[in-house]
Parts: structure tokens; sequence; C-alpha cells
């Protein structure tokens, strides 16, 4: 058996996110979830989720390009921030302080240490930023045993050599965290599957998912987005509900349990 993480991001980004990632996580089809402490939705989530007793390890997904990081003033469009890493990266200094206080929301809601931490649209990647994270971490968990130490996501190794957004996300300096977090004694994940254009409606993606289960290495993460249900007044809403509805639809089947145990994966 080749046992994987699958990861669905964005939990407390709206309603119909998290009510799919409780969801999946009681039927054993999620292994881990990335939360998005700015949101205002965090806490009743985070509640809820805690609630459903689901087994699924719980992680930060940093976040500066959210329209909840805009609120709290650190955040800039996915444009920009690239255009910033490309230019001499980010303040070290000022990105700490945003990296400790998404920390601090989220082991004040949660009352544990996440189990790993990635980044909203990648932005751990990015230069200035993932120095300061590796810092971070190394601050706040170096004393803890490795195993009790969040690890971190990194976006190299993709699946698809003639997929352009998997190419793209992996140029984001992903070799350079992985470096860096290898020479802090960090774990980082071996490689990132489940990457696409969000589009093809919901066999494209059963078709997507056999391919990665396939392609996957032992210890390999699988990204996903799923959704259920309409979004409540005032949510979030981030252009892709109707991709999140396939993810779902697909992760929730028995064909997708079947695939699971067909490729011999244990999640």
């Amino acid at each position: 058996m080749k046992n994987i993480i699958l990861n669905a991001d964005d939990f407390a980004m709206n309603a119909a996110v998290s009510r799919g990632i409780i969801n999946l996580a009681r039927l054993g089809r999620l292994t881990a979830t990335s939360a998005m402490t700015l949101s205002p939705r965090w806490q009743q989530d985070a509640m809820a989720l805690r609630e459903s007793n689901a087994q699924i390890d719980v992680g930060l997904h940093l976040d500066w390009t959210s329209p909840f990081a805009v609120a709290k003033g650190h955040g800039l469009s996915l444009k920009r921030g690239v255009l910033i890493a490309a230019l001499g990266g980010y303040n070290k200094s000022a990105a700490r302080a945003v990296i400790e206080e998404q920390l601090d929301v989220f082991e004040q809601v949660w009352q544990a240490v996440p189990s790993h931490i990635d980044g909203h649209q990648h932005v751990h990647q990015f230069r200035g930023i993932r120095d300061a994270l590796v810092e971070v971490i190394n601050k706040r968990y170096g004393n803890l045993p490795r195993l009790q130490r969040p690890y971190l996501r990194v976006s190299d190794d993709p699946s698809d050599q003639f997929n352009f957004k998997s190419k793209f996300i992996a140029s984001l300096n992903a070799s350079a965290i992985k470096k860096i977090a290898i020479k802090a004694d960090i774990t980082p994940t071996r490689g990132l599957f489940g990457v696409y254009n969000f589009t093809g409606g919901e066999l494209a993606y059963a078709h997507r998912m056999a391919q990665w289960l396939k392609e996957i290495p032992a210890g390999g993460i699988i990204m996903c987005h799923p959704a259920q249900g309409s979004l409540d007044n005032g949510d979030v809403d981030d252009g892709i509900l109707k991709a999140r509805h396939w993810e779902y639809s697909h992760l929730a089947s028995d064909a997708f349990a079947q695939s699971i145990k067909d490729s011999k994966i244990t999640l």
C-alpha cells in the first residue's frame, strides 16, 4: 500500500468550502485540510470541524492574496505578489510579523500546533516570505520532536510535464524553500499533485485524479478544492465554485473510493 496525503485547501474561505471539507472528512476521503485563519468564519468553522469528530490533520493556509488579507492590510493581488517576489522579495521582518499573527490565530482557535503549513496561491514560497517562514517555524516549534513540527508543502515535481500551470507553480521558488527547509531540519513534502485549470467538468476531474493517484509517490501530496452547496450571505466567492462542486461530487463518490482501493493507496 502507498501512503499519500490528500489535502483540501481553503478551509473557512466560505460556508460551501467548509461544509464540503467537513463532510468529506467524515467520509474518510481526506487526510488533511489547510485553514484560512484570517477569515471571519475560522472560529465557527473550526468548531464545526472539531465537533464532527473527523480524523483529519489541520494546517495553516498562509494568506497574502485573499480579500481577508487585503482587509488586514498586508494583502495584495497574486500578480503584484509574484512581481514583488521576482524583484527582490518581501521585507522579511514584516513577513515574519504576518506569519506569527496567522499562527497565533490558528493556535488560539484550534488549540494545537498546525500539522503543516502551506500558502494560499503558494505565497509561502515567495522570496522573503519563505525565509521568514522557516525562521518562525524554528523559533516556535524547533524544540518539539521532529515529527510534531509542522511540515512544509513544496510545489515541486509537477505531475504532468505538459501542464503549464504545474510548471509555473513549481517555478515559484519551490526548490529554494525546499532547500532551506531541509537545511533547517523541517520536513518538506514530496511533490505537489492536483494542479489543473478548474475547467472540464466532473468526468474530466475524475480522469485527472486517476492519473494523479497513479503517478504520485509514497508520501506525496494531492491538493484539492472541494465545496458543497451554496454560499452564505457575505461569503467570499473566488470564482471557481462550479469546479469545487465537481471536485466534491467526485471525492464523495463510490467511484473515488474504489479508485483509491484499486490504486492500493492509503490516505
